[in-house]
């Protein structure tokens, strides 16, 4: 059995947010007698993460992916709950602990805008106590995987914006953490980089065995680097499991894609009565058409009998057609 990293069970945080309406009297009112709101981030979850894994953590905007990856690395105390990462509570930031884990938000920057990239890498080696040899063995590793030896004595203010992610990898990297918490780190940059940062992912991930969870809004993120996914919407676990399994156990159709023999109008196709089934797309002699999971197979055969089919297969839908039903409320 795999060597558990992370272990987190019904985990919680609530803000405490002040409340102040419009106006100068509200705001006096405010100030002597003040009023909260509980906002609830995230509801008890839980989850393991074993050793090695590469996790994906996915909901829309608000659902308190954030919020856990602060927990997780020590940021947030949790309001209930308990947390386990490394064999260490992560809010009391133990050094030891803090020396085995890195997180990266790709809105924020730890690298100095005004000094070259170097010059933060020696000083993030101090603060880790990295021996010189390890601190040149691993920066020369990670400068070969990601192709950045011309950024290295530029200021980091010059950089791109994909430039600078290179460089906050390395520095995140340079004391070799155990667990990587990447928060949106291919936010705003562009198609080729964002595949050129996954390549170096997870290469970097077979070959140091480092435990990551990732968050991102790209589902080409998640997909490219990670098996299995966690959801969470409202703050609450949705899914925990494979992602080749995510479509079949959230959404409630399939699509079976056709190739006709002949060009057929969609109103003579004599679809079964009574089953919910919509035509998604045509064109010329192939369609799509979305019918209820359950219904499937009777529908497939009678297509077979009733329509001169070249070819058809059956799918389940797209990641992200189920990730959108999910973020829309479709799906509870």
């Amino acid at each position: 059995m795999n060597e558990l990293h992370i272990q987190a069970k019904n985990l919680s945080k609530t803000y405490r947010v002040p409340v102040r309406h419009e106006g100068l009297g509200e705001s006096i009112r405010s100030l002597l007698r003040p009023t909260y709101d509980e906002v609830p981030a995230v509801k008890d979850i839980s989850f393991d993460v074993s050793a090695g894994e590469m996790v994906g953590f996915i909901g829309p905007n608000g659902a308190g992916k954030t919020t856990t990856l602060k927990m997780l690395s020590g940021l947030v105390h949790p309001t209930s709950g308990d947390i386990t990462v490394l064999g260490h509570k992560p809010w009391k930031r133990e050094a030891d602990y803090l020396r085995r884990i890195s997180i990266i938000m790709g809105n924020k920057s730890q690298m100095l805008w005004d000094i070259p990239p170097m010059d933060s890498f020696r000083v993030l080696s101090e603060i880790y106590n990295v021996p010189a040899a390890d601190y040149k063995n691993t920066l020369d590793e990670i400068i070969d995987l990601l192709d950045m030896k011309e950024l290295l004595t530029k200021p980091v203010r010059n950089l791109s914006l994909g430039e600078r992610m290179k460089c906050e990898l390395t520095a995140s990297l340079l004391y070799r953490p155990a667990v990587l918490f990447l928060d949106e780190p291919t936010l705003g940059l562009d198609v080729s980089m964002q595949l050129r940062l996954r390549r170096f992912l997870a290469d970097y991930n077979k070959r140091s065995g480092v435990t990551v969870i990732l968050t991102s809004h790209y589902m080409a993120d998640v997909t490219a680097l990670c098996e299995r996914v966690i959801l969470i919407h409202n703050g609450s676990l949705m899914f925990d499991g494979a992602l080749s399994t995510l479509a079949h156990d959230l959404s409630p159709y399939k699509l079976l894609r056709l190739t006709l023999l002949e060009d057929i109008p969609v109103e003579t196709l004599n679809l079964p009565a009574g089953a919910e089934v919509t035509v998604s797309e045509e064109q010329g002699e192939g369609l799509s058409i979305r019918v209820p999971r359950a219904d499937a197979p009777a529908i497939t055969a009678k297509l077979l009998q009733t329509l001169p089919v070249a070819d058809l297969t059956v799918e389940d839908p797209p990641i992200e057609a189920v990730i959108d039903r999910v973020y829309s409320g479709g799906l509870q």
